[in-house]
């Protein structure tokens, strides 16, 4: 059976939220980072997700990145944007804002902080997707919110036309296999969106099935991560191997900072916005308390394996 095309392939990065010394949006490294994702040739773009810092963000910091991020795409691929709050009220809210200020979809992950179990994060889908016009992705990621989506849910959720999709951050290959061996043999699934947000294992994810990838790391070399999607649509694995294990040693720059002062989010989040200002792409590598932003001896590190993968 021929199946439709997923509504959201290819690489989608989570765009990083470039920001002033002061903490306010830097509106113009965001234009110069989106303008830089794009020619990277990417597929869409994911906002205010776990790279964008979303958590971390005031509203008024997620409207203002949000605004940025839409008129400088100008249509040009679907942003998808991230509603992540603890509880459902929460969530509508932050999709009406997205909606408002011209998101293509949501993406949303299981309620956080409040104590719930499988029937409430089902009930927690479901009355957003009823609030939104919008199409909504589950964003798998039970390290952070501490639930993860099981496969039959997940399921459940996309033959009802709850979910478009699943971005899949949860580090259970196994589990991400099984739903897109479900998606493939299901034909109430077809044109469900299954992306990996494992960028290390991209070329085993898309051999498995997956429509694509969202990749923090895109945000520092958007069109390697394009030419390895490339290669595995087209079949030639070897070339996709290639590209992927140049990327895997990119990776790297996470082990950059200091681990006696710096762990969790500050090595994802902290070592891609200093590879982006060493690139020139955004001003400077500041972050959102509580995490720090890396100091000299951390950039030097980073500027040394964007000289390995030939970006420098």
């Amino acid at each position: 059976m021929n199946h439709p095309t997923p509504s959201y392939t290819g690489v989608i990065p989570p765009v990083v939220t470039p920001l002033h010394g002061d903490g306010t949006v830097d509106r113009p490294s965001l234009e110069r980072l989106v303008g830089h994702l794009l020619e990277g040739g990417v597929h869409g773009l994911f906002a205010l997700g776990s790279s964008g810092e979303t958590v971390f963000l005031t509203d008024e910091q997620r409207d203002a990145a949000l605004e940025v991020i839409v008129k400088t795409v100008d249509g040009q691929v679907p942003v998808l944007v991230g509603c992540i709050e603890p509880t459902t009220p929460r969530v509508i809210h932050r999709a009406d804002v997205a909606a408002r200020l011209g998101a293509d979809a949501i993406v949303t992950t299981a309620p956080f902080y409040a104590l719930v179990g499988p029937h409430e994060v089902d009930r927690h889908f479901r009355a957003i997707h009823l609030a939104t016009d919008l199409p909504q992705l589950a964003y798998d990621i039970p390290v952070c919110v501490h639930t993860k989506l099981s496969v039959d849910l997940l399921v459940d959720l996309a033959r009802d036309g709850v979910i478009a999709g699943v971005k899949d951050s949860s580090g259970d290959d196994v589990s991400f296999r099984q739903l897109l061996i479900a998606a493939g043999e299901d034909p109430a699934l077809a044109g469900f969106s299954a992306l990996t947000g494992h960028e290390v294992v991209v070329d085993a994810m898309m051999l498995g099935g997956a429509s694509g990838s969202v990749p923090g790391l895109a945000n520092v070399d958007p069109a390697g991560y394009v030419r390895l999607h490339d290669a595995c649509v087209a079949g030639d694995w070897a070339l996709a191997r290639q590209e992927q294990d140049r990327l895997t040693r990119l990776f790297r720059i996470v082990t950059a900072a200091d681990p006696a002062t710096t762990s969790g989010a500050t090595r994802g989040v902290g070592s891609f916005k200093t590879a982006l200002a060493e690139l020139g792409v955004i001003d400077s590598n500041a972050v959102s308390l509580p995490m720090r932003a890396l100091d000299e001896a951390e950039a030097a590190r980073v500027r040394g394996h964007l000289v390995q993968a030939g970006l420098v």
